[in-house]
């Protein structure tokens, strides 16, 4: 679902073994394939947050300089 311009949010539902689905669209979107890897963070106010491979320095730099602010 398209929320805003560029910004979007899918349902997924948790599996028995714990496991999620990332919706097609997204996968498409994101170009993530088989065998790709993929980070997911885990904060107990914020929630999840899961990111290709490509991303993760950038984003865990920005993740803990802001807590550095704080």
């Amino acid at each position: 679902m398209n929320i805003h311009e560029g910004k979007f949010a899918w349902m997924v539902k948790i599996g028995e073994k714990g496991q999620l689905v990332i919706p097609k669209e997204a996968r498409e979107m994101f170009d993530l394939q088989p065998g790709n890897e993929i980070l997911v963070l885990g904060d107990e106010k914020r929630g999840l947050a899961i990111l290709p491979k490509e991303m993760q320095k950038e984003y865990i730099t920005r993740i803990f300089s802001d807590l550095e602010k704080e």
